[in-house]
């Protein structure tokens, strides 16, 4: 019998001295407004930080930064007065890091109250003026963790499940591309990730929510009796990524009648060769009488888009079926109305009161968009053009169609320059047109 050969095992151990990086130079990083402890995106060794009781290590860092965005435009639609105004917007954030899966996040917007912008307005004539909407509301406050991280030696395995996320305060909240929920809301939500059903590849997310308070309407309205409930899942299959959303909303009167909805969302998104595709869902169902606020309706839409050309450039196609009129759960006071996805004609600025070429509202309508974005300049400059329209399919409404343009440059790592401009019309009113210009400064 041969003898096994005789091996000498050597143990190494990893070196504490930091090895450069050897590849191409690193872009020069965009600090924040301002640091405390370790850099946002930065290089180095690794802060040590301190242990909790609980065995989890913590490394805080404060990071404040923001945007401020100003623009100049004038837009008219329709039969309505002519718009000519300058509005602004600062958004302001504390971001206090604790580890990997837990912070604070603080928000404000001072130059911003409710759904009015600081600025000066010039039409029409009797808002002329300097507009002063200083607003010292808290627009986000929560705090987010992971009870496994957060509690880690009550799982040193990570085989109990503990992998819990959580989050509670006030928080912007996105839901079906903004179709259900498209606000922001003083929520509680507790989110179960990685759940694997046993010899089957998907993985499922399965998030429970209860919101108390600072609920906006599907009228844009704040409605402080509200009181949302929901359940959303999302499910990772080998082609396509499918979400199951269901809410429930008690809220107060609205001209004397009850407000309370029930809302259902599924959406199925893939992307198919060359094509990303996405096809969704949404019902609202009013539970007592219809109103602003809520009412029964179906909405269906269907997202295409690829690069025909094999670059960069983005071709898309958008189409939304409402039945009946259509309400969200929840709708911020700049949101619009449910139908932004469809396309920048659809799709409301968020800034001063330029409103949309063309109408968001999902009430007994198909609307469609089309458009093509174009880079260039190492993707630092884009233009898009879209033809949208919208076809009532209630004899009483009107139809209307628009085109526009949207030209973005990046100037510097702060700056982006904005132009947009569209010319709409609709069944017998006079001809919409609207052009604005925005400077975006991200700090």
């Amino acid at each position: 019998m041969l003898a096994a050969p005789s091996v000498s095992a050597e143990v190494k151990t990893l070196s504490d001295e930091p090895i450069p990086y050897k590849g191409d130079a690193l872009p020069e990083r965009t600090k924040p407004l301002l640091e405390i402890g370790r850099d946002l995106l930065g290089t180095g060794p690794l802060d040590p930080g301190f242990e909790l009781p609980t065995g989890a290590v913590w490394q805080p860092a404060l990071w404040v930064f923001g945007q401020y965005r100003t623009g100049v435009g004038i837009f008219k639609n329709g039969d309505s007065a002519e718009v000519q105004e300058w509005a602004n917007r600062l958004d302001l954030f504390a971001n206090l890091q604790l580890s990997g899966t837990e912070r604070v996040l603080f928000g404000l917007s001072p130059l911003r109250d409710g759904g009015r912008f600081s600025g000066y307005h010039r039409r029409p004539e009797e808002r002329e003026g300097f507009s002063n909407q200083f607003s010292g509301e808290i627009t986000t406050l929560f705090f987010e963790g992971e009870i496994g991280e957060i509690f880690p030696d009550a799982d040193p395995f990570d085989t109990g499940g503990l992998d819990i996320g959580f989050t509670v305060g006030r928080q912007q909240l996105l839901f079906q591309e903004g179709l259900l929920i498209n606000d922001t809301v003083d929520a509680v939500a507790v989110t179960r990730d990685t759940l694997i059903a046993r010899d089957v590849s998907v993985d499922t997310r399965l998030t429970a929510l209860f919101g108390w308070g600072n609920v906006h309407r599907s009228d844009n309205e704040r409605d402080d009796k509200a009181k949302l409930v929901g359940l959303f899942s999302e499910t990772d299959f080998q082609t396509s990524t499918v979400a199951l959303d269901a809410i429930w909303v008690t809220g107060g009167e609205d001209g004397g009648s009850e407000t309370d909805g029930l809302f259902l969302g599924a959406a199925a998104t893939q992307r198919l060769g060359k094509v990303n595709t996405a096809f969704r869902v949404a019902q609202s169902v009013a539970l007592d009488d219809t109103s602003a606020a809520v009412d029964t309706g179906t909405v269906f839409l269907a997202e295409l888009s690829g690069d025909p050309m094999g670059n960069d450039d983005v071709l898309y196609v958008n189409a939304a079926w409402a039945i009946d009129r259509f309400t969200s759960a929840a709708r911020d006071p700049i949101a619009g109305g449910p139908l932004g996805p469809v396309g920048i004609l659809f799709a409301s600025p968020n800034l001063g009161d330029y409103g949309t070429a063309l109408s968001n509202r999902a009430d007994d309508v198909v609307a469609a968009a089309a458009g093509y974005q174009m880079f260039f300049n190492q993707e630092r400059t884009q233009l898009v053009a879209e033809l949208g329209t919208r076809i009532a399919t209630d004899p009483d409404r009107r139809d209307a169609a628009a085109i526009g343009l949207r030209f973005q440059q990046a100037l510097g790592s702060r700056f982006v320059l904005q132009l947009d401009g569209f010319v709409s019309r609709e069944e017998a009113r006079d001809l919409g047109y609207g052009a604005r210009s925005e400077l975006l400064v991200r700090f």
